[in-house]
């Protein structure tokens, strides 16, 4: 072969040497970068995922849920409990007044002034006017003035009645609401006009079903006074001298005058009782010390002497049953609290569980790049997702129970189930905490295990 042809062949070959030797790069299609999900995606994620392990597990699932929801719906349901029978008491207190203290003379026990014990007390004007001006933790106060049995009479039926003698600062204290009419006023009292205020049972007795009631004339004690004033109807629970329902009320001059129990009384200025509202609810002790220590000075006898002076103080009274309420709302739910641990300790059971069942996508997740923070994240939240729709479901129950009892005609000493922020709040707080306490633990456990270790594990 010429020179100029072999020179020719290898100038021809060189590219070809050239690209077997360093062969040209492999294009490969651009990987697109995964989008990460939003807090949205991943509240949404962790609900299947939650709702699948649910129907995984029916029958352990449904009593990990009861078990929160009882527990929840016990711990408001014992407290609404409670405070429905507190306000019930409360209601059945401000039927007779609003913070009311009835003051009854008594004999005296201990020796004081000289005087043996056993002497009667009488209770007079100069007393209540006294008790007015020298007892400063005392709002208002009023005399009692009654008499028992008294005949009264209409143009269609007849009688017997406990007549009230009342003035303006009685009816300030005593709660003796109006249905219908007005009534007694001070100029009713200090003329001393014949008006009465008839109670819902002796309307009913007098006047049947007859309308038009008011303005009509009934005989009390064969004396004739006009109606001026009905009372509403109440469905009291307790007294201390009869129903209102059963009562006349009159002015108090006029039953002195027409009506008084004898003529002793009338003539001596006697009152069966005395009433009276302290300042505020804090200063009931020291309206009772104030009230004991004038009575004391008047009548000649020891202020530490209770029987002389004997007191019914709706506010103590109030306080002893608010006592025994609240002792009794701390242990029951104590319970409730027991009852919604075991709840936590239910889902703590469940967790543990899908972290078993699951240990195997645990390490695969790691393997694939999953943090720990984020194996952590998820089962926490898985927890406290279940726990907390378990709760949820909890206060709705006891809303619907709560609605449903409310609706129904209660006792006077029950109030119904009073659902309040104050109950809610509490309650919300120990679900939140043991779902905490609950959700933590597996999920650390969780988080724990390494790619290795869970890839290996089998049940």
């Amino acid at each position: 072969m010429a020179p100029a042809n072999l020179a020719r062949d290898l100038e021809r070959e060189r590219p070809l040497r050239a690209a077997s030797v360093h062969p040209p790069p492999l294009q490969f299609p651009l990987r697109r970068r995964r989008r990460r999900m939003n807090g949205f995606e991943h509240a949404v994620d962790l609900a299947r995922q939650t709702v699948a392990n649910i129907r995984r597990n029916k029958l352990r699932s449904f009593l990990t849920l009861f078990g929160i929801a009882w527990g929840i719906a016990s711990l408001v349901l014992l407290t609404t409990l409670a405070d429905g029978f507190r306000e019930g008491q409360r209601k059945n207190l401000e039927q007779i007044g609003d913070r009311i203290v009835l003051v009854f003379p008594g004999r005296t026990s201990l020796h004081a002034g000289g005087e043996r014990a056993g002497k009667r007390i009488f209770f007079t004007e100069r007393d209540v006017t006294a008790i007015g001006e020298q007892c400063p933790a005392v709002e208002t106060v009023a005399a009692e003035r009654k008499t028992w049995r008294v005949p009264a009479r209409s143009a269609f039926n007849s009688g017997q009645f406990l007549v009230l003698g009342a003035t303006p600062q009685y009816l300030a204290i005593r709660n003796l609401a109006l249905a219908e009419g007005r009534h007694i006023s001070a100029e009713d009292e200090r003329q001393g006009r014949r008006v009465a205020v008839l109670g819902h049972a002796v309307r009913t007795q007098l006047f049947e079903k007859r309308g038009n009631v008011l303005g009509q004339t009934v005989h009390i004690n064969g004396y004739p006074y006009l109606v001026v004033g009905l009372m509403a109807e109440k469905n009291q629970n307790s007294s201390y001298d009869g129903w209102d329902n059963d009562k006349i009320v009159v002015p108090a001059s006029a039953l002195r005058r027409d009506a008084p129990a004898d003529r002793e009384i009338y003539a001596q200025g006697r009152v069966n009782a005395i009433v009276y509202r302290p300042v505020s609810l804090e200063q009931w002790k020291a309206a009772q010390q104030q009230v004991r220590t004038v009575l004391g000075r008047i009548h000649n006898f020891d202020p530490a002497d209770e029987r002389a002076v004997r007191m019914w103080d709706t506010v103590e009274s109030a306080e002893l049953v608010g006592a025994i309420f609240g002792s009794m709302e701390i242990f029951l739910s104590a319970v409730a609290l027991v009852t919604l641990s075991l709840g936590g300790v239910g889902v703590m059971n469940t967790m543990m569980m899908a972290v078993s069942e699951r240990t195997n996508e645990i390490g695969l997740k790691k393997a694939l790049g999953a943090t720990r923070r984020r194996i952590l994240l998820d089962f926490f939240l898985e927890g406290i997702l279940l726990a907390v729709a378990a709760g949820a479901a909890g206060l709705v129950l006891v809303l619907v129970l709560a609605a449903a009892v409310n609706s129904l005609p209660l006792p006077a000493m029950f109030a119904g189930l009073p659902v309040r922020w104050a109950t809610l709040a509490p309650a919300t707080l120990a679900l939140g905490t043991v779902a905490v306490a609950a959700s933590l633990p597996p999920a650390l456990a969780a988080s724990r295990l390494t790619p290795v270790e869970a890839l290996r594990y089998e049940r």
